[in-house]
């Protein structure tokens, strides 16, 4: 269930960060009101609140969340953008998604 909650909280985080920063790029790069800046920057807020829900120290989420952006990245750009990764992107995205499984999930003793 703990590992659950943590991919859930590191989902939404990314939907803030992605979501947030993509609302300031159309602001900036395609013209779009100054609402869409303005509420970019309300979720950017939000992407660093949802990332306090973690449990483990700030270095292991920010490392663990930084492959699971790569992924999400990719994700959003295939479905808002219309990008379409190719095999390098997914092999690319999948070793970051193993690594950071590694350092964030991997069976630890107390020190």
């Amino acid at each position: 269930m703990a590992v659950l909650k943590s991919l859930i909280i590191f989902l939404l985080a990314g939907i803030c960060e992605i979501g947030g920063g993509y609302l300031i790029w159309l602001w900036l790069k395609e013209d779009k009101s100054i609402w869409y800046g303005i509420v970019g920057g309300v979720i950017l807020a939000l992407y660093g609140i949802v990332a306090t829900w973690q449990t483990a120290n700030f270095g292991r989420v920010y490392a663990t969340y930084g492959g699971i952006f790569i992924v999400l990245s990719l994700l959003w750009a295939w479905k808002v953008d219309g990008f379409r990764p190719d095999r390098y992107d997914i092999i690319g995205a999948s070793i970051a998604l193993i690594g950071v499984c590694i350092i964030y999930y991997a069976p630890r003793t107390v020190q």
